[in-house]
């Protein structure tokens, strides 16, 4: 997988359509913040930036942004 990004006003995208930023949303103190998601790994901790809660994924899900975010992370997307 390149990490090459997609020419235009559309950002967090890759050339094949993956999207990247995602919106994760605090679920104790409701605090949201569009993020980067990492592209060759799950990130399975991510510190609030409102209360500082350490976030983990839920059961099932691989990492945060699959539990938290507006937008699952790039390995589930690949899917």
């Amino acid at each position: 997988m390149s990490v090459r990004y997609s020419s235009g006003s559309t950002q967090g995208r890759y050339d094949d359509g993956m999207v990247l930023d995602s919106v994760i949303q605090c679920p104790h103190c409701g605090t949201s913040k569009t993020e980067r998601m990492p592209v060759h790994a799950c990130q399975i901790v991510y510190e609030c930036t409102g209360c500082g809660i350490k976030l983990r994924p839920k059961a099932g899900d691989c990492c945060v942004f699959c539990s938290y975010g507006s937008v699952r992370c790039p390995s589930v997307q690949l899917v």
